[in-house]
């Protein structure tokens, strides 16, 4: 097995760097004592953590995104999961428009989605509902959810499938027992980015949110309109603390190597 070379090696750490800096910076400015954005900082305080108390908007945005990606999640994944499998095994007319048309999502700029959505729910008299907004989110992460679904479903091993047939299960049980396990990673890789497309979305959620609809995106978009106190770098630190525990317990729990590559378990070898 070849080794990289010097050029290799100082190319992938400038990349690395370029790719981490701006969150290290971030963090960093999160912990100054002043009241405006400075860097270097010139020592560590939690007077913006601290601060998070005083806007309970902050916290209630997050709770509507934490609430708003796993309600839409899970909902695009019920779609996902029957569509991928249907692509993956059968050849029927207008197979390839019908993958077309629910990937389209991906090939549409967020902000003809959001003016879209806004005309259509306004039109249908539920504009400004949270409603609203959890049906425009599960159109814009459908795509995420089935391609990795898709990914894992065709790379599944049918002869399994026959042999759990010829031992007598029936479609259910095939389903639940062996199908099923053999796709989960490409559900659970599926789910998360759908989850975090939902919850990072900004462009179009913008136009969909209300005053008690606005997701931590929103929120925080519309405060540096008016502020540029290292309130907003807290935020962001917090959530970046919270994503980093998640997937340390992801690791722990059932291994990122296979929630990233959407390797089948055992049933699908």
């Amino acid at each position: 097995m070849s080794r990289n070379g010097p050029v290799a090696l100082i190319f992938h750490a400038l990349f690395v760097v370029f790719m981490v800096a701006p969150i290290v910076v971030v963090c960093w400015v999160a912990f100054t004592p002043e009241g405006f954005l400075s860097i270097p900082i010139t020592s560590f305080s939690l007077r913006w953590f601290r601060a998070l108390a005083n806007y309970p908007e902050f916290v209630h945005a997050f709770a509507v995104s934490l609430w708003l990606g796993a309600l839409s999640s899970c909902v695009a994944l019920l779609f996902a999961v029957p569509a991928a499998l249907a692509i993956s095994r059968y050849r029927f007319r207008g197979r390839d428009a019908l993958s077309a048309l629910f990937l389209s999502p991906l090939m549409i700029p967020h902000v003809v989605l959001g003016i879209a959505f806004l005309r259509f729910f306004t039109s249908v008299g539920i504009g400004g509902t949270f409603t609203a907004l959890v049906i425009a989110h599960i159109v814009v992460v459908f795509p995420f959810a089935l391609r990795l679904t898709l990914a894992s479903a065709t790379g599944m091993d049918r002869s399994v499938e026959m042999a759990a047939i010829s031992l007598g299960a029936d479609g259910w049980t095939m389903f639940r027992r062996v199908t099923l396990p053999a796709i989960l990673p490409g559900i659970v890789s599926g789910w998360m980015l759908a989850f975090i497309q939902s919850f990072d979305d900004l462009t179009m959620t913008v136009f969909l949110a209300t005053p008690g609809t606005e997701t931590l995106p929103v929120r925080m978009f519309l405060y540096i309109q008016d502020n540029i106190d290292p309130l907003v770098t807290s935020v962001s630190a917090s959530v970046i603390a919270i994503t980093m525990t998640v997937l340390i317990l992801l690791d722990r729990v059932y291994g990122l190597d296979r929630v990233l590559t959407a390797k089948g378990g055992d049933a699908g070898r």
